[in-house]
């Protein structure tokens, strides 16, 4: 015999599914939709609709975008000789907030990972690699996580871009090595990108 009703167990069910959220977790964030005025609760549930229905990548870089391009790509005060590559948007966002980066951005939308059945044909590479050609570029600067899989990724599209006439640069080691860019502090980000290396 269950003790919550069919809405309240979809919701728990709902909210466990999410990265992080365990059941107790999960339980406690219904708990709180069911406390909130009503309003806050379909505020909640609009803003995921929205999100849903309006965000997609960006035609250019791949950033996530309510338009066509995204405001990165549309600001003419960017520095378009510049291109940093990042595996996913939250990477961009983290680099953003560092205030030290003025360049372009292209998100690969992943990393090449063989055992998870990861290949460069699911990323964005093909899509880095014409724009690049295409020209404009002084520098691509190498952003993915610095793990294994992160650095074969940008291994990887180093010897692809290697006969074009660019530098191809690789943030500082300043980010430890096995950590995830999203969670780095925005002064050790911002140091990796003003000391980053050669490729």
């Amino acid at each position: 015999m269950t003790l919550l009703s069919e809405s309240v167990a979809k919701v728990i069910d709902e909210f466990a599914k999410l990265p992080g959220i365990g059941r107790k977790s999960a339980e406690r964030l219904t708990y709180h939709v069911l406390r909130v005025h009503k309003n806050e609760a379909l505020a909640l549930a609009d803003a995921i609709r929205n999100v849903r229905e309006n965000v997609r990548y960006c035609e250019i870089c791949f950033n996530l975008s309510e338009t066509a391009r995204c405001s990165i790509c549309r600001d003419l005060k960017r520095d378009s000789s510049l291109l940093c590559v990042v595996e996913q948007p939250r990477d961009l966002m983290s680099l953003e907030q560092s205030g030290v980066y003025q360049g372009l951005y292209h998100v690969l939308l992943g990393r090449i990972a063989p055992l998870e059945s990861i290949g460069p044909e699911q990323l964005t590479i093909d899509a880095l690699v014409e724009r690049v050609r295409a020209g404009g570029f002084r520098e691509v600067i190498m952003a993915t996580n610095p793990t294994v899989e992160g650095d074969g990724t940008a291994l990887f599209i180093s010897n692809l871009l290697s006969e074009l006439p660019i530098q191809i640069t690789r943030l500082a080691r300043g980010v430890t090595t096995g950590s995830i860019l999203e969670y780095t502090n925005k002064e050790v980000l911002a140091d990796a990108l003003v000391g980053r290396q050669k490729f």
